[in-house]
């Protein structure tokens, strides 16, 4: 193999590697919030000039 091409294909390999779950074993989500209505959320309003 070309060397561009032993390089790209290490990477590959190390990209893979780096994403198969080698932080530990699965665990369990949360469990999900009571049903109902939450509304939260910030809003702002105004004009902004430089003189």
């Amino acid at each position: 193999m070309t060397h561009p091409l032993l390089l790209a294909a290490f990477a590959l390999l190390l990209a893979t590697l780096a994403a198969c779950g080698v932080d530990g074993a699965p665990t369990r989500p949360d469990p999900a919030p009571e049903p109902g209505l939450q509304v939260s959320g910030e809003a702002r309003i105004g004009v902004v000039s430089k003189l």
